[in-house]
């Protein structure tokens, strides 16, 4: 199994307890949809199957998870931080109607008064919204992606237009 044949879901955070359980951080949007039988971790750039004896989802973005074989803390502890990824074709069949903040990587922001900013990099979630990056002349430069900053999109043409508030991208110009 190669990277090119799977897709990124997330990454293993911590331990918990001394039985191997390990908590999961889920970077993707649906991560409630996912078939989690057997996930690939990456390790030493080649990814390696493990298989799910038993998971408990979280409301947020978490999951505990036992893994076959992996009953000691001492075992479960070379797992931290390695990224997860399922095979593509597990991947949840979405409904094209369901546009999410982070379909708008590779957008073209616009500012109403600033013009234009450069194309979307990357979208985050943060606890209380989400942030979208930039890159203007050679700096990254995040704004929050709020419905009261956002004018209008337009999916066809690959276009977010924005209403800022006064002084968030002069920020990064001054620099």
């Amino acid at each position: 199994m190669t990277k090119d044949q799977c897709f990124y879901i997330g990454y293993v955070s911590k331990t918990r307890g001394l039985k191997g359980e390990l908590q999961l951080f889920f970077e993707f949007d649906n991560y409630m949809d996912l078939d989690l039988d057997v996930v690939f971790l990456e390790m030493d750039k080649k990814l390696v199957p493990f298989f799910v004896e038993k998971i408990k989802m979280q409301n947020n973005s978490t999951a505990y998870v036992n893994f076959e074989d992996i009953d000691h803390i001492d075992k479960a502890q070379p797992l931290l931080r390695k990224q997860i990824y399922l095979p593509n074709d597990k991947m949840p069949v979405r409904d094209p109607d369901d546009f999410t903040y982070h379909d708008l990587v590779g957008y073209l922001a616009i500012e109403e008064d600033e013009g234009e900013l450069g194309e979307i990099t990357h979208v985050q979630e943060m606890p209380q919204q989400f942030i979208a990056t930039v890159n203007i002349d050679g700096q990254d430069a995040m704004f929050p992606l709020n419905e009261d900053f956002i004018v209008g999109i337009d999916p066809e043409e690959k276009i977010i237009v924005l209403n800022l508030p006064e002084g968030l991208i002069d920020m990064y110009l001054e620099q």
